[in-house]
């Protein structure tokens, strides 16, 4: 199975009603996430499930990658992918999603480091890696959602995805 781990999006500095989760994306950080959408679909790649945060900046975020498939398949909210919420969590709840081949999450650092660091190297802090907004990892996993073991395929930056769309 493969995971790609995506990172949401630039979000506005701060929403009209103070909530950190009612933040949006900014209409440039959308326009450049729409290349990066089509830059991961002109890599052929496809996802089975797309699963995001229920924060509106990685629910946006995600929309935007399903619109770019034809909303084929569309997002669903895992709230164990809301920030604040431990990696080792995070990844105990996707273990239900270890049948698809390809699964797409959307969240949020530092979960997301923590969380791809689980996958390949068994514990949340011992993979050091920083994902920017707009960047995605891609994770091949023996079989299931699980600690260690894990190979890390690419890693690339929202820049490099909108590249890959040429």
């Amino acid at each position: 199975m493969r995971v790609y781990i995506l990172r949401h999006a630039t979000a506005e500095e701060a929403a009209s009603s103070g909530d950190d989760g009612a933040r949006k994306l900014t209409d440039r950080s959308k326009e450049k996430m729409r290349g990066a959408a089509a830059g991961l679909r002109a890599m052929g790649l496809k996802f089975d499930v797309i699963l995001t945060s229920p924060l509106v900046r990685a629910a946006e975020t995600a929309e935007i990658v399903a619109a770019a498939y034809e909303n084929t398949p569309p997002p669903q909210v895992l709230p164990a992918l809301a920030t604040g919420v431990a990696a080792a969590e995070a990844v105990s709840a996707l273990r239900p999603f270890s049948k698809h081949e390809d699964v797409m999450i959307v969240g949020h650092e530092p979960q997301l480091s923590a969380v791809a660091s689980i996958m390949l190297a068994g514990a949340a802090d011992v993979a050091h890696i920083k994902l920017k907004t707009g960047g995605c990892i891609a994770i091949d996993l023996p079989a299931r959602f699980d600690r260690g073991g894990g190979e890390l395929r690419w890693m690339l930056n929202h820049r490099q995805l909108r590249t890959m769309r040429k």
